[in-house]
């Protein structure tokens, strides 16, 4: 790693100037080529691929872009760079993308494939919402002539069909079903688990707080991050939304990886170098084929293996930075790994998610540049960058420090095959009978509140995902402020419109004979 940039913007500040994703982007990339103190034009003349993360605007079938967007964002930005790539790539969908392609084109530049790479990503969904309904709109689009390689949304075993269709679509519901599985797990009640989550989150707003790309650059208490008010809104519980990722931001990050060759050709200093020690890209299963709810041993494991790669410890890492899009995300790791929350090295180099920003996919790739200048401060230190995608999908990881080591080879393919081959629970599609509450979360619609819950079957253990029953007010009340939701006995049914779960008593009966009448039926 040669060069590192950031570029960021707030609407209200001095000099805003509504710089679309492409901008951001660009802005980026000229201050990772600033930062080599190489010769600008000829490090710019030597780039011969740029891989980019995909924006908001692309990243599913159903999003939108009311200003317009790139046809082929990588060739957009390189163009308006003055770079003339061989290779343009535009990545899967999910927040492991930065540390993903930077592992992959180590491995490139290692098999002599590339020479000098510009890795890139950029979004302005602050100021998209600003403008959307705006009279006059600025335009964002643009369509550069070439080729790109666009890898497609890369949504499997992400956004799975079961839970899709029945309208389980948002992040933050699905991790919400997992964090409260943690908890109960964790025998912690309601109040523990806000506790302990506006604990582990309050010393990530301090260090948003001084980062001047920051867009929430906020210093709030642990009890000010999960006290429900107007303004900290429940989201999904157990989430207060000031401890969910914070999507309306517009912030730019660019990497630029060379060859040794390449940098020496090129006259970038020495003390500029930041090599890669360890690595690792692993994958979980689905949300309900997971063993058990609540946990990601994927990431534990990928975090471990990257370790083991760089030949290092725990103890040796001097900076951490954990994607914290919810407080799990952050959890799940550290737990198995056995560090704490208060450590002193601290958890995150940007600020975090909800607090520094979640520019969608591209987040990590601030979090790198963060680890390169601080490896760069302290020579020899080590700093360890953990980027998650999905619904704690697909985890990648790397280990970075100052210290001259050839490039090596992870395993990861081999640990892969291990979790692959674990044994997953039966999911029942169309479940009907006596259950019990495996986990749960109630999210806010326009409505009113909406029960979600994951259970399992009496008959026979088979998992399923299903809403409460309309007009259930016992089920709700208990799934919001009831003692312990997990382990109550519920009866679901698979209803036209998917699967309705409620309690004992008359709800109960309305829904078991609302599907003996569609049974009877035919």
């Amino acid at each position: 790693m040669i060069g590192v940039g950031q570029a960021a913007e707030r609407i209200g500040d001095p000099g805003y100037a509504g710089w679309s994703p492409i901008d951001l982007a660009v802005g980026a990339a000229r201050a990772a080529v600033a930062d080599s103190q190489a010769d600008g034009v000829a490090l710019i003349a030597a780039v011969d691929t740029v891989a980019a993360t995909r924006q908001f605007e692309n990243s599913s079938s159903r999003a939108v872009s009311p200003l317009g967007k790139s046809t082929k964002f990588p060739l957009s930005v390189a163009r308006r760079l003055g770079a003339v790539p061989k290779r343009a790539v535009l990545d899967v969908v999910g927040g492991q993308s930065p540390q993903h392609l930077f592992n992959e084109f180590s491995r490139a530049i290692e098999a002599g494939l590339s020479d000098v790479v510009l890795l890139v990503g950029a979004e302005a969904i602050s100021t998209i919402r600003h403008y959307a309904r705006a009279e006059h709109k600025p335009d964002f689009s643009d369509d550069p002539v070439g080729r790109i390689e666009d890898r497609g949304f890369g949504l499997t075993g992400v956004v799975t069909p079961a839970l899709a269709g029945r309208g389980i679509r948002a992040p933050s519901t699905q991790y919400a079903l997992l964090e409260n599985a943690r908890r109960a797990a964790q025998g912690r009640s309601r109040a523990e688990y806000a506790t302990a989550m506006g604990e582990l989150f309050a010393p990530f707003t301090e260090v948003a707080a001084k980062n001047p790309f920051s867009a929430a650059p906020v210093r709030r208490s642990a009890d000010e991050l999960v006290t429900i008010t107007e303004r900290n809104r429940m989201i999904a519980d157990p989430y207060p939304r000031f401890v969910v990722a914070r999507d309306q931001v517009n912030q730019g990050a660019a990497v630029l990886l060379a060859s040794v060759g390449a940098a020496q050709r090129l006259g970038v200093a020495r003390d500029k170098w930041v090599f890669l020690h360890g690595q690792a890209d692993l994958v979980e299963r689905s949300l309900l084929q997971r063993a058990v709810l609540g946990e990601a041993p994927s990431a534990v494991a990928a975090v471990r293996h990257a370790l083991e790669v760089a030949d290092v410890g725990l103890d040796d890492i001097d900076f951490f930075d954990f994607y914290s899009c919810f407080p799990i995300a952050v959890l799940n790791i550290i737990d198995a790994i056995g560090l704490s929350a208060s450590d002193p090295r601290g958890l995150t180099l940007t600020g975090g998610l909800p607090f520094f920003g979640g520019p969608g996919n591209n987040y990590s790739m601030h979090a790198i540049a963060e680890a390169v200048a601080r490896v760069r401060s302290r020579a020899g230190s080590f700093a360890l960058v953990s980027a998650n995608g999905g619904i704690l999908s697909k985890t990648s990881v790397g280990v970075y420090s100052t210290t001259p080591t050839p490039r090596r080879p992870d395993h990861s393919q081999l640990l892969q095959r291990e979790i692959d081959e674990r044994d997953a629970p039966a999911v029942a599609e169309h479940p009907t009978g006596w259950a019990t509450v495996e986990t749960y979360t109630v999210t806010r619609g326009r409505n009113g509140p909406i029960g979600v819950v994951i259970g399992r079957l009496e008959s026979d253990g088979s998992r399923f995902i299903a809403k409460v029953a309309d007009g259930d007010d016992v089920l709700l009340a208990v799934l919001q402020t009831g003692d312990e939701p997990v382990g109550q006995r519920i009866y679901v049914t698979a209803a036209g419109d998917g699967n309705r779960v409620a309690m004992r008593g008359p709800a109960a009966r309305r829904v078991s004979e609302a599907h003996v009448g569609v049974a009877g039926g035919g």
